[in-house]
């Protein structure tokens, strides 16, 4: 029987467990944040938008997802 691994990440603050190996841009999509309306940093530097598919994320990762709101 294969063992799940799963790991801890701090999201905005939050612990959330998801699976090893899992993807930046699959976490995205599974929190359905729009990419064009956010800035999202890893362990406090800015991700470069076009990476986003490579990055593996890691036990302990902190992502900071900043929403960008319009006004005046």
């Amino acid at each position: 029987m294969k063992k799940i691994n799963k790991i801890k990440i701090k999201i905005n603050g939050k612990i959330k467990t998801i699976f090893a190996e899992s993807k930046l841009s699959e976490l995205l999509k599974q929190l359905k944040i729009p990419l064009n309306k956010v800035a999202i940093e890893v362990n406090e530097e800015i991700i470069d938008k076009k990476k986003i598919s490579k990055i593996k994320l890691k036990k302990n990762d902190k992502i900071e997802i900043v929403h960008f709101i319009g006004g005046g």
